[in-house]
């Protein structure tokens, strides 16, 4: 049976096609982590550590701000920890595999956090990095900055990655072996959406004291859920449809995805 504080975030990635996609692609890449020590950063509001977690193995999570942190822990529960950018706790070879979720367009020195990833993973680990993939004169980039939701909105200190701006990130003591791209136009448009019509909803309850928003863009907690059931009905009502929508990515099979996630090795 599920337990009651992880309910609602597993019956919202339920419902998330963006969320399923990344955590599809992120299990294509990832070793089998039972017997080893894995680390995720950047788990959004603490799903996708949660759901890492039951692949087995020795984790550790982490995140930028207290409140993505909170709701990580309220998830996980222990070995959750807050980051200050490129620094981390961790000592020297502390693990064995590295996930990065939507993490290093957040901080200014990613390249100093590529050093970092390099001291706390061992030699021979795996790395997997979830970003943003740059696609220059994007009609969907353009319409998600007209209606608000820019790079600031984001909490990016850059629009994104490409493969060569990662190698050139994570530096000499990583081998990429595998790229892959995803969310094309249609799990773009469902995302930007429901991202619009999210912001929306919270500038109207924001006279009424509802919280602004974090370094992370619409990082959805166990708090928001009541404050938003209705929305979030609504959204389950809306499910296939948007489903449908997104599914129109197969039809694009040459189009580059607006995510990018690779897998390397620590050399």
């Amino acid at each position: 049976m599920t337990a009651p504080q992880t309910a609602w975030a597993l019956a919202l990635f339920r419902k998330s096609v963006l969320k399923q996609a990344k955590l599809d692609r992120i299990l294509e890449l990832l070793e089998d982590p039972a017997g080893k020590s894995n680390l995720d950063i950047g788990g959004d509001n603490g799903v996708i550590s949660y759901l890492l977690r039951q692949r087995g193995g020795r984790w550790a999570s982490a995140d930028l701000s207290e409140r993505t942190v909170a709701s990580i822990r309220q998830l996980v529960g222990s070995d959750v920890y807050r980051l200050d950018g490129p620094r981390t706790p961790f000592a020297d070879r502390s693990f064995d595999q590295i996930v990065i979720v939507d993490y290093l367009e957040h901080i200014e020195d990613d390249r100093g956090f590529g050093r970092e990833l390099a001291r706390i993973l061992r030699p021979g680990g795996t790395l997997i990095v979830n970003v943003p993939h740059v696609q220059p004169g994007s009609p969907l980039v353009r319409l998600r900055h007209r209606i608000g939701l820019t790079d600031a909105w984001h909490g990016h200190v850059r629009p994104g990655y490409t493969l060569d701006s990662v190698r050139d990130t994570l530096g000499p003591a990583f081998r990429i072996d595998r790229t892959i791209t995803y969310s094309r136009f249609g799990s773009e448009l469902v995302d930007t959406a429901l991202n619009g019509a999210f912001e929306l909803v919270r500038r109207r309850k924001a006279g009424a004291g509802d919280p602004t928003e974090g370094s992370k863009g619409s990082v959805v907690t166990g708090d928001d859920v009541g404050r938003y059931r209705t929305q979030f009905r609504v959204l389950a009502c809306l499910y296939p449809a948007l489903r449908a929508v997104a599914a129109a990515d197969r039809l694009l099979p040459w189009q580059p995805g607006h995510k990018l996630i690779v897998r390397a090795t620590r050399l």
